[in-house]
């Protein structure tokens, strides 16, 4: 097949078609908002940038109003601040105080998730004394070990390993090569990622003088129901206790989550950050991406740790908390990073200064105390 013939197929859609063509009274019938002009048929949603005349698109705030004028969409999801501009064209409008949060269920309606078929293919290995539910689709060369449990309609994708003792919880899906290892929890409508490793190993060993004895890591991984684990994402059980994932926690993809940790509710941590062991981390915080926190500290809940932040104490009162080097051109970042380096020396600098205009101000005045 060519591609003028590929082009050729079908109504002309920038992104993948929705299941079904949607009418725009029904989702504001079942989503909320109000729609302002004429009820449309929308076969699928697209950015800005992209979307053909039948496909939904959205307008965050008033700084991307200029990327309407070349828009193709002709039915855009809007607070109402933008209406009137964008109402512009005879467009139809979705009106909302959070365009972003309807663009996620819209979407979620209009592009569900394929369900499970049901049935355990023939070339999967399976072990002995477990439960699979009958509604539960397990694909081709996936290794299920014994005494594990799946509850219903999950769907276990092509070379996942699931250890011994293993529990799954219904609606959940792993994809393509995940590992859970022996006795790890997963909770009700988890979604795991590609080459994500659940309960390997935690980092733990002591030094005996010549060598390292390594420390039996006999703890779990549990984790909450609605949680989603990004890909190639690392968890480690606990030591003695477990390592625990709250609901709907949200960890993106190449996230390092060592032994003992216990993250809250709520909580997202973004791609590339790194949680060293036994710490403590709040409900509903945001970790950006390649932050490192330290082990064995406490987060409070509510906490914003910014991207690239090295958290190397415990935070008890929630706030937006950052250590990140601003960015700049090299030369910039030479020049601070020299001066940097002279910072004790230039603020024994300031303190002579300082005593230097105090004595002159009030020659009485007793000389401060040195540093020690």
């Amino acid at each position: 097949m060519t591609v003028s013939e590929a082009d050729d197929s079908g109504p002309r859609t920038t992104g993948p078609a929705a299941t079904r063509v949607w009418r725009l009274s029904e989702l504001v019938r079942l989503l909320g908002g109000r729609l302002r002009g004429a009820d449309r048929d929308i076969r699928g949603i697209a950015a800005l940038d992209g979307a053909a005349a039948d496909e939904l698109s959205f307008v965050v705030s008033v700084k991307h109003l200029p990327e309407l004028a070349t828009c193709r969409s002709a039915a855009l999801i809007v607070p109402p601040a933008c209406a009137d501009e964008a109402a512009m064209a005879g467009r139809s409008l979705i009106l909302t105080p959070d365009p972003y949060l309807y663009f996620a269920r819209a979407a979620s309606l209009m592009y569900p998730a394929t369900p499970a078929r049901g049935g355990v293919d023939p070339r999967c290995v399976v072990g002995v004394d477990g439960v699979i539910a009958a509604s539960t689709e397990v694909r081709a060369l996936a290794c299920i070990g014994d005494r594990v449990t799946i509850g219903e309609r999950c769907v276990i994708h092509a070379g996942v390993v699931i250890g011994d003792d293993v529990r799954i919880g219904d609606d959940s899906v792993l994809h393509p090569r995940v590992v859970v290892h022996d006795g790890c929890t997963i909770g009700r409508r988890v979604t795991i990622c590609s080459g994500a490793v659940i309960g390997a190993d935690g980092f733990g060993m002591a030094w005996d003088g010549e060598r390292w004895c390594r420390i039996p890591q006999r703890g779990r991984v549990v984790i909450g129901d609605d949680a989603e684990i990004g890909a190639n994402t690392a968890i480690d059980r606990g030591t003695l206790t477990d390592t625990v994932i709250g609901r709907d926690v949200r960890i993106d993809n190449l996230v390092q989550i060592a032994h003992n940790v216990r993250i809250g509710d709520h909580t997202a941590i973004a791609g590339c950050a790194g949680v060293a062991g036994s710490t403590r981390i709040g409900a509903r915080c945001l970790i950006g991406g390649a932050a490192m926190v330290v082990g064995h500290l406490s987060i409070a809940d509510g906490t914003t740790i910014g991207a690239g932040t090295r958290v190397s104490k415990s935070v008890r009162e929630a706030g937006h908390y950052t250590s990140y080097f601003p960015f700049s051109t090299f030369d910039d970042w030479r020049l601070n990073a020299a001066h940097l380096r002279q910072l004790d020396r230039i603020v024994g600098r300031v303190k002579e200064v300082e005593a230097a205009v105090r004595a002159l101000k009030d020659p009485q005045a007793p000389a401060p105390p040195k540093d020690p």
